[in-house]
């Protein structure tokens, strides 16, 4: 099958929250190159909602059942009986290669650095853990397998629906945001994604920017609500609580007319940056999980990451813990938070 007699697309991202987002730009590229196409994903189950009603996407598959995994020839129907031409593998597992070869699906794109790799049709060989490049350059690239070459990343908005809007409308209420109120949020978790900054920095800038006149409301997910308790204990009253009260299309309405969010890298920051709504992020002394790679795609951010060499933990080796966080200063972050909400200029800390 050649480049241009496709017509029906799978795109493979069974991982999380923040990699799903990343995804989301291949579908405009693959509309760009070649119009008409119809466009699949195959996503866990929790990170469905997060796309439904994306411009460009045809349809959703579900990877599991309520969080448990479909059985292996539960999804080999699936697949079988939707006929895909094309399947983007954009995070490989041995299972879902020998998913897409089985389910007879003619060009079938993934990694070449895998021991399966054999098992792909066409193979792209770029190793993701050197961070040369971002995240969702990295998924890009998989198009090349197709005669797809994309120079840049295409802007993407996620869709919210007027029940999502409601809900965050209902919860800003409840929580006791007046409309002409300056929010910020702040969002302390990041799920193990990454290093995270201490709940009594997240405190301290709660204090600090409330003192400033904003509005501080601090989210996370149900597993995080003690997290989130914690911040708002020791921003001394200066903060509210949201955790687990919002579905991931509420969220992301909740956050949009946020004036700043500010969080560590995890999913909810490029669910921000894919709103629209400044951010501040910070981010670890690690290869892996460098801005490089896991930045938020907006021109509306500021980025701060830590430096092992200047850890005394670390000592410049590898990075042990969240204490290298600390270099990230309280008073850097409020100054920072503070230029975006008076003039909205923007630019890179590091």
């Amino acid at each position: 099958m050649k480049e241009h007699e496709f017509e029906n697309v799978l795109i493979v991202r069974t991982d999380r929250i923040g990699d799903v987002v990343l995804t989301l730009p291949m579908v405009p590229a693959l509309h760009a190159k070649f119009p008409g196409r119809r466009i699949s994903m195959l996503l866990r189950s929790y990170t469905q909602e997060l796309v439904d009603g994306f411009d460009g996407l045809e349809s959703i598959l579900s990877y599991d059942d309520r969080g448990t995994p479909k059985s292996f020839f539960a999804l080999l129907f699936e697949l079988r009986q939707r006929r895909f031409d094309v399947v983007f593998v954009v995070h490989p597992t041995f299972r879902l290669a020998l998913l897409m070869l089985f389910a007879g699906i003619p060009i079938r794109v993934g990694t070449g650095y895998r021991w399966y790799s054999f098992l792909f049709k066409r193979r792209v060989f770029e190793h993701r853990k050197k961070a040369e490049k971002h995240e969702a350059e990295y998924n890009l690239s998989l198009l090349q397998a197709v005669g797809c070459d994309i120079r840049s990343i295409p802007t993407i908005t996620l869709a919210v629906s007027e029940a999502a809007r409601n809900a965050a409308a209902q919860e800003t209420k409840q929580l006791g945001v007046l409309p002409n109120e300056k929010l910020v949020i702040l969002h302390p978790g990041s799920g193990g994604s990454a290093r995270d900054w201490s709940p009594q920095n997240f405190g301290d800038l709660a204090k600090a920017l409330n003192d400033d006149g904003c509005s501080v409301v601090v989210t996370g997910s149900s597993s995080e609500k003690s997290l989130v308790e914690e911040v708002v204990k020791r921003s001394r009253g200066s903060a509210v609580a949201s955790a687990g009260r919002l579905s991931l299309k509420e969220l992301a309405a909740f956050i949009r007319p946020a004036r700043l969010f500010v969080s560590n890298s995890t999913g909810p920051l490029h669910i921000a940056a894919a709103m629209g709504t400044p951010v501040i992020a910070f981010y670890p002394p690690i290869r892996e999980c460098s801005p490089r790679r896991w930045g938020p795609l907006t021109e509306k951010k500021m980025v701060f990451a830590a430096d092992n060499a200047l850890c005394v933990r670390c000592n410049g080796g590898l990075c042990q813990g969240n204490d290298c966080m600390d270099q990230i200063t309280v008073d850097r972050v409020a100054q920072a938070a503070r230029q975006i909400l008076s003039d909205g200029e923007m630019r890179n800390e590091s």
